[in-house]
């Protein structure tokens, strides 16, 4: 075989998408399902640790900010390691902090497990982001960051209900040593197919805290907490929603929300694609579909088979804008991937928990119903502070 025989092989190969994709998808997997399995089994937590709902509700509220709080100074901690040992090390890390979750004895040990495991979270995301774009060509890195991204998505439809499922019948505790597993299987998987990247002269910390702290990235991560903290605002209170005001039974919300898992998977993948293709516009026009299909929902609410199909389209349009927001950041923080995709998804934890008292705030003052239209003026403001970015862009060319 020839010299050129030989590039255009390696050409090939990278055009597809890596095996490599699948180990840092099951990680992100085994994340989600940890993030979001203990809400449908915070009944089962109280009765147990003999605290009230919404106390061990604070579990919830505590990774979160753990996420938001803990990664950025953790990739900061770290940035000198190489990226397949720290990626390695967080998942043991998250190992860890699931298995003492499945055997705490008391709320404080399970409090202090979740933000441990938060920890990983957002470094994982972050770390594994860089390691997805660069398995990949350059016009592809959009699409091979949402692959690594379905595996929160699809926790949503699979590994939710399935841990619930766990916990319902075999105890809370074993839906987190489930997790456990999986994040031993992730491991397995990153040991054998994350191949060892070449390291890069590593920039000082002085120097990555000053590419973080770029207006234009800064305004970016503003974009992407604003904009998308649209989605805990309503989805936060989904249930009672379907159950008070569109007049769903319990057992049917289930299936809804997995429907709407679907929808997100979905959004997830083309957005990562449309992305690759034109990044700005694409946001945008994400933000301008999220604005008007929670606008829509507003009066479909009262509708039950139109609010199923409306959450569809929601759940497509809430995460096809993150594919994109996450290139763009590491685009721009060029000296600090790692820790600017690592900020991008505290950024998104703040905007989470910011969205959700937010929503809790407009049910106390106007009533559940009007929850999707404090949605949509997020998801404006989203648009506006997009099309700032892309003016920004615009002049710096």
């Amino acid at each position: 075989m020839n010299h050129a025989q030989l590039a255009g092989k390696t050409e090939s190969a990278k055009d597809r998408f890596p095996l490599a994709l699948i180990s840092l998808t099951c990680g992100a997997f085994a994340i989600g399902m940890t993030e979001f399995v203990i809400m449908g089994l915070l009944p089962n937590v109280a009765g147990d640790l003999n605290v009230s709902i919404p106390h061990a509700g604070q579990l919830i509220t505590g990774y979160a900010l753990g996420v938001a709080v803990g990664a950025p100074l953790l990739a900061v901690a770290t940035h000198r390691l190489p990226q397949k040992m720290l990626l390695c090390l967080l998942m043991v890390l998250f190992i860890l902090g699931n298995t003492v979750a499945a055997i705490a004895p008391n709320y404080g040990l399970l409090m202090g497990a979740r933000l441990l495991t938060a920890l990983a979270h957002g470094t994982f995301f972050g770390v594994g982001s860089v390691i997805a774009a660069n398995l990949v060509k350059p016009h592809r890195r959009a699409a091979a960051v949402s692959i690594m991204m379905a595996g929160l998505t699809i926790a949503n439809i699979i590994g939710v209900p399935f841990g619930t499922f766990i916990g319902q019948n075999l105890g809370w505790r074993a839906s987190f040593g489930a997790v456990a597993v999986m994040g031993v299987i992730s491991l397995i998987g990153i040991l054998a197919l994350i191949p060892v990247i070449p390291r890069e002269e590593s920039s000082s910390l002085v120097r990555q805290i000053r590419a973080l702290a770029q207006p234009r990235l800064l305004l970016v991560l503003l974009t992407g907490a604003i904009g998308c903290s649209s989605l805990f605002t309503v989805f936060t209170y989904i249930a009672p929603l379907l159950e008070q005001v569109t007049g769903y039974a319990e057992h049917s919300v289930t299936w809804i929300l997995v429907l709407f898992g679907f929808g997100v998977t979905f959004g997830n993948i083309l957005g990562g694609k449309l992305a690759d293709w034109k990044l700005m516009p694409v946001m945008i026009g994400s933000f301008a579909v999220l604005a008007l299909i929670l606008a829509v929902f507003a009066y479909t609410v009262y509708l039950p088979a139109a609010a199923v199909v409306t959450i569809f389209i929601w759940g497509v349009a809430a995460f096809s804008v993150l594919p994109g927001l996450q290139v763009k950041i590491m685009t721009l923080a060029k000296d600090a991937p790692a820790l600017a995709s690592t900020s991008n998804h505290s950024a998104l934890n703040l905007g989470n928990a910011g969205g959700a008292f937010l929503g809790g705030m407009v049910i106390n003052q106007a009533g559940l119903s009007t929850l999707p239209w404090a949605g949509a003026v997020l998801s404006l403001i989203g648009i506006l502070l997009a099309l700032w970015v892309f003016a920004l862009d615009r002049k710096a060319a």
